[in-house]
């Protein structure tokens, strides 16, 4: 475990992530431009595919950070029987849920590491569609864009906003922090679909929990000390596959879950894999395709 990881066990977690959030909607021009210069050069960011590629024009932090692509820089697989991968990073797993036999289900983490469904959507009974279902886990870095979109078309039916702590969700505090992804602050968005229920779990992080949906703004902060759950039936709120569905202020994790049968994960698919957004993530069963 590195001195970083080793460290989050200690830090103040919610007091850095609010002093970072407040540094990342400063108007300071002084603060703003020192931010964007320091992510740009360490992490390498590429502002050529940007809406606005002067780092000179967004007002704030937070603004560049959550950026829009320009028109035709991530397009969605063409074959209409592909779910896309939600967002651009990496792949830190993806795999089968491996069904524990009391409706619940395992996901591997890393090796040593993992989680049940249950612990990580707040609810015992929403994970159960998802017990023996699979699972792909999309970790972004400050270098990517942090817009997160739909594999697939879903309806929103409700979204559980999950108190926790804000480890790191870099690769060394994976391999070390136990059942991480289950005990960071989070917010599981459930989609109904027309194979079934969908979830897509939107982790915060160290200094990185805000999460912003396109249906309600912003979610995390303010931070909780309880399980949140809004109910959207009957509301309509659809959004269509390869849509923009949420973002993060600065970099997290994005899990998806599915149910068993209804698509088998991309086999090219590899833990620590650089994806795409749009490119294909999984592909729908046969039987299941209207």
């Amino acid at each position: 475990m590195s001195f970083v990881t080793a460290l989050t066990h200690v830090l103040p977690h919610r007091v850095l992530s609010s002093l970072a959030r407040s540094l990342a909607y400063s108007r300071s021009p002084a603060i703003s431009r020192w931010l964007i210069d320091t992510v740009t050069r360490k992490f390498g960011v590429n502002l050529s595919e940007a809406a606005e590629p002067d780092p000179r024009a967004y007002p704030t932090f937070n603004a560049f950070f959550t950026r829009a692509l320009k028109s035709g820089a991530r397009e969605a697989e063409p074959d209409p029987a592909a779910l896309v991968m939600p967002a651009d990073g990496r792949i830190s797993q993806c795999g089968d849920i491996v069904p524990l036999g009391n409706g619940d289900g395992r996901i591997f983490q890393a090796k040593g590491q993992s989680f049940t469904a249950a612990e990580l959507l707040g609810d015992a009974e929403a994970a159960k569609p998802f017990a023996d279902g699979v699972f792909a886990t999309v970790y972004l870095s400050p270098r990517d864009y942090h817009r997160v979109h739909m594999p697939w078309t879903g309806t929103l039916r409700e979204t559980v906003h999950v108190p926790g702590r804000l480890f790191s969700v870099g690769p060394d505090a994976v391999r070390n922090v136990s059942r991480l992804f289950a005990r960071n602050e989070r917010l599981a968005c459930h989609f109904d679909t027309d194979f079934g229920p969908m979830a897509m779990v939107m982790v915060g992080a160290l200094l990185v929990s805000g999460v912003e949906t396109v249906w309600s703004g912003i979610e995390i902060p303010a931070y909780g000390d309880r399980i949140t759950t809004k109910d959207y039936r009957g509301q309509g709120i659809t959004l269509q596959r390869f849509a923009e569905m949420a973002r993060f202020n600065y970099g997290s994790t994005v899990i998806v879950l599915l149910p068993k049968g209804v698509a088998a994960l991309n086999p090219e698919l590899k833990p620590e894999m650089p994806v795409q957004l749009g490119q294909r993530l999984a592909m729908r069963a046969s039987h299941n395709i209207a």
